[in-house]
């Protein structure tokens, strides 16, 4: 399989999709012309606005678009995309309507079957075996909590340690930690924003100028940076 997941869509004041430019062009590379994009996640402002708000990215990288949206037959354009690419936004809405539509068991064949899989913030949840390491508010029922499970293991994008001062709710630690207590066999990285992971071919490297940081029950947290291992993530 062939994976990049990101944490987030911008990194800082960068724009849309900016920072992760060069990393897209190189997990593209020249041969994906025409990408399939799964806009589920938008609440508000409409599938085709995001369409094209993610048009304008990836047509500087020489590859155009298609809303699946916009499709007679969903699973039939998976089964032709040369590339499946799953936005952000709210998590449980993209969940809804890939499980309203039965679009979980295409996605998952085509990307085991070699396409590559792109995705940010929500589009990463997606990749996981659950979606219930998201930090969303679930504004509709979801139709099950059950992703993609692409990877073994629970990503939370957008992770901040700690909590702005004069802040007093639950830290994004102890949410996770929360988590664990109940699902005690699951590992879960928090990926900073401007980060990801590239996942190909049994291996997995992070990306970016931060490190992640890797919760399971029992264990200290792992701060781990870009040069380190994270093959124990895929086992």
């Amino acid at each position: 399989m062939r994976l990049l997941l990101l944490s987030s869509s911008r990194k800082g004041e960068t724009g849309y999709l900016e920072h992760a430019k060069p990393a897209l062009r190189e997990f593209l590379g020249e041969k994906v012309k025409r990408l399939l994009f799964v806009p589920y996640a938008r609440v508000v402002g409409g599938y085709d606005a995001y369409v094209e708000q993610v048009r304008q990215v990836f047509g500087d990288l020489g590859s155009e678009v298609d809303g699946i949206h916009r499709a007679e037959n969903p699973i039939q354009a998976i089964a032709q995309a040369e590339a499946v690419a799953v936005g952000g936004g709210n998590t449980w809405h993209l969940a809804r309507e890939v499980h309203r539509l039965m679009l979980s068991e295409p996605i998952r064949r085509k990307v085991r079957a070699g396409t590559p899989y792109i995705g940010w913030s929500a589009g990463s949840n997606l990749a996981c075996p659950t979606f219930q390491t998201t930090n969303d508010m679930p504004v509709c029922e979801p139709l099950g909590l059950d992703a993609l499970g692409l990877i073994p293991f629970q990503i939370n994008p957008h992770y901040l340690h700690g909590n702005p001062p004069g802040f007093h709710g639950e830290t994004r630690e102890e949410r996770i930690r929360e988590y664990l207590e109940l699902y005690p066999g699951v590992c879960v990285v928090g990926l900073r924003e401007g980060t990801m992971f590239r996942i190909e071919d049994g291996s997995i490297r992070l990306l970016g100028e931060q490190p992640c940081r890797v919760f399971r029950r029992g264990h200290e947290f792992r701060e781990l940076g870009p040069d380190a291992s994270f093959e124990f993530l895929l086992r």
